[in-house]
């Protein structure tokens, strides 16, 4: 797992100083059968996925706001300023708000997203608009990872982990 969080995790800080782990990693060691799945679709999620960064930024970004999951935001926070997002995106995401400027894929997977995340069935109208703009395939993976990190930011919030200062 360590492997795994070194290459696929780097924008943001995932180790104490004493070498153990931050966000939502920790906790799943404490059940390591359940983890392991969990790893295992982590990995699957990233190494898999076919939607544009963008526009996966910003569903993880709505969910984790959604959930108001703190490791959760400042971890894709730090994804997303490394991406080149702005702080004016930023702020609205994390304030759970939709931005103004957003193209119309990246509208597409926000409305998605927020609609997905606050439960219930998605809008049929809604799904119809995703699989236009990302095929079968893309939406399929947008539910999916609305999915996991909606899984993160439980692990993260029922475990109450903490994040880091920023540097």
């Amino acid at each position: 797992m360590r492997k795994g969080i070194a290459s696929n995790f780097n924008a943001f800080k995932v180790e104490h100083e004493d070498g153990a782990l931050m966000g939502p990693w920790n906790p799943w060691l404490h059940e390591p059968g359940i983890g392991k799945a969990i790893w295992d679709l982590t990995l699957a999620m990233t190494a898999n996925a076919t939607l544009p960064d963008n526009v996966r930024q910003i569903a993880i970004l709505v969910v984790g706001a959604r959930y108001d999951a703190a490791y959760e935001l400042y971890a894709h926070v730090a994804v997303a300023e490394k991406e080149g997002m702005s702080e004016e995106r930023l702020a609205a995401l994390v304030a759970d708000l939709k931005p103004t400027d957003l193209s119309k894929d990246e509208n597409v997977a926000f409305d998605f997203a927020y609609a997905l995340s606050r439960g219930g069935t998605l809008p049929e109208p809604l799904y119809r608009l995703a699989v236009k703009t990302f095929g079968q395939h893309g939406t399929n993976e947008l539910i999916y990872l609305v999915g996991l990190y909606a899984l993160v930011s439980t692990t993260l919030n029922g475990y109450n982990v903490p994040v880091p200062e920023r540097e």
